[in-house]
């Protein structure tokens, strides 16, 4: 598995995480605290749940791993979340994620939030609707809260039907800054 840190003007620094050319889990930027991200159990705002870094021990495998190399894309996805966090419009549309192991549900939702516009939210009840569940807002819910690809599945631009709603491990502030750069106030 590969590492790849990068700094965002006024957010902090974030990590990625590849094994191969997938991207396995995002840490979004946050002020640095003096220690990566890998060595720290991040405990969330909401819900009271720890969720670390990934190790090989979160990941499911479906086939051999490869060793520690480089991720292909790496500097290219790094260029383009500076860019986001700069204020610029740009697509994560083509990075490739590790998805295996995931449920039917959760891969409709997936590509439901992937599909939500720059610029744009939905309720989670209209993401549910959007990934062919129209009864399954709370679950649509959960799913966002445990979305290990921020901005590359985008879960800032779903909001509750009176407000911004929960944003896991960051806050309500975070999610709020997030929709700003996109031009959208909550």
């Amino acid at each position: 598995m590969t590492c790849v840190s990068y700094a965002a003007d006024g957010w902090g620094v974030g990590e990625l995480w590849y094994e191969g050319s997938r991207l396995v889990w995002h840490e979004l930027p946050r002020p640095h605290r003096g220690t990566r991200a890998r060595a720290r159990v991040t405990p969330t705002h909401e819900g009271g749940g720890k969720r670390p870094p990934p190790s090989r021990s979160t990941i499911p495998a479906k086939r051999p791993r490869a060793g520690n190399g480089t991720a292909p894309d790496a500097k290219g996805l790094v260029h383009r979340i500076e860019d986001y966090f700069a204020g610029e419009r740009v697509s994560f549309d083509q990075v490739e994620l590790e998805v295996d192991g995931w449920t039917p549900f959760q891969l409709d939702v997936l590509r439901a939030l992937r599909d939500v516009p720059y610029g744009e939210v939905v309720s989670y009840g209209d993401l549910a609707r959007l990934a062919g569940h129209p009864r399954a807002q709370r679950a649509a819910g959960t799913f966002c809260a445990h979305n290990r690809y921020p901005l590359v599945v985008p879960c800032h631009r779903v909001v509750a039907a009176h407000g911004p709603g929960a944003y896991p491990g960051l806050g309500v502030e975070y999610k709020r800054r997030l929709l700003a750069l996109e031009g959208v106030t909550v």
